[in-house]
């Protein structure tokens, strides 16, 4: 490209998903000279884009998609690059009337893979998906990863956790945006002794229940339950100081991810296959595998469609953690 550009990049949700797009945003801030880079997304998620580097400016929806409208369009944008691709970033684009290059999302291939089991979706991380909008720009993967950036405010200090956890932790987020991404809490707690060692949970105020659960039964010489303790960023900060990260199918994952932790991914209803597994840090995945009724959805359920939860009741805990060079016995 010639002359500086102005962009903008749009993705309006979730914390994963805005997490996996960080390597468009750095490669095009870093490949075009001179690029202006914006950010548009959701006012909830403004702390996964504040601290970024590499975005401009940075824009949030609010309650009024014509408000967003009126700021958008004082920019003058060369280009529109669309993450999202839904009704609303359809309508930014058609009202901001430049050029834009939007995300495949492959409805129809998910709809066949969820609907009737026809595994058509390509073996492709949806990262490089993303990063195939941008390549008519000359943009290209440089191989980095996923970025997540922890202002120092935030960076959770040693003796913020309990003395049995500070020098050597495990971390296990818990969370999940569906039941059926989750695993039953009594299998959370089977999973917490084959771990055996010191473990950080992790997860949202909807979660602090079920952690107390499993402090009850395991006890809080192993277990340190930091669900709804700390903000978004503050977990991010405990992922960096974990040895090695269990994760459901979450948000935090991808963050784990970001942070160059080795994860083990936790599938129950949705799987690796749909191009959302860890991205580019080294991982192990967790999941019941021939299972006729899996996916049953790219997302979700409150409960499991047939009511028997195959997929997380009879997932294997057949690992073995090396990292933990020094096996503690906490019973």
């Amino acid at each position: 490209m010639a002359s500086p550009v102005k962009i903008l990049v749009l993705r309006f949700s979730s914390i994963g998903d805005i997490v996996l797009t960080t390597p468009v945003v750095r490669c095009l801030k870093q490949q075009l000279p001179g690029a202006e880079v914006h950010f548009c997304t959701k006012r909830s998620f403004q702390t996964l884009i504040d601290h970024n580097p590499y975005i401009d400016k940075r824009y949030y929806l609010d309650d009024s998609l014509s408000d967003l409208i009126r700021q958008l369009r004082t920019e003058r944008y060369d280009y529109i690059i669309d993450l999202h691709n839904n009704l609303r970033t359809r309508i930014i684009k058609l009202s901001l009337g430049v050029r834009s290059y939007s995300f495949n999302k492959l409805n129809l291939r998910k709809w066949l893979y969820v609907r009737w089991k026809i595994n058509a979706m390509p073996n492709v991380h949806i990262v490089d998906r993303y990063m195939d909008t941008v390549q008519p720009l000359g943009v290209q993967n440089d191989g980095k990863g996923l970025d997540y950036f922890i202002p120092y405010k935030d960076q959770v200090e040693t003796d913020w956790l309990p003395e049995t956890h500070r020098h050597d932790y495990v971390a296990y987020a818990i969370g999940g945006q569906h039941a059926t991404k989750k695993l039953p809490v009594l299998r959370m707690i089977e999973l917490c002794w084959k771990i055996n060692h010191p473990i950080v949970l992790l997860g949202g105020k909807e979660d602090r229940e079920a952690g107390d659960e499993i402090v009850r039964a395991v006890g809080s010489r192993m277990i340190y339950n930091a669900c709804g303790q700390y903000n978004l960023n503050q977990s991010a900060s405990i992922l960096q100081g974990a040895r090695i990260v269990f994760s459901h199918d979450t948000g935090l994952m991808h963050i784990a991810a970001a942070l160059k932790k080795k994860v083990y991914s936790i599938w129950g209803n949705t799987t690796p296959q749909l191009g959302m597994y860890p991205y580019k840090t080294p991982y192990v995945v967790l999941e019941k595998t021939g299972l006729e009724c899996r996916p049953c959805s790219k997302i979700g359920f409150d409960r499991c469609p047939l009511k028997h939860f195959k997929c997380m009741n009879e997932l294997p805990f057949d690992f073995e953690v090396r990292e933990l060079r020094k096996k503690k016995n906490f019973e």
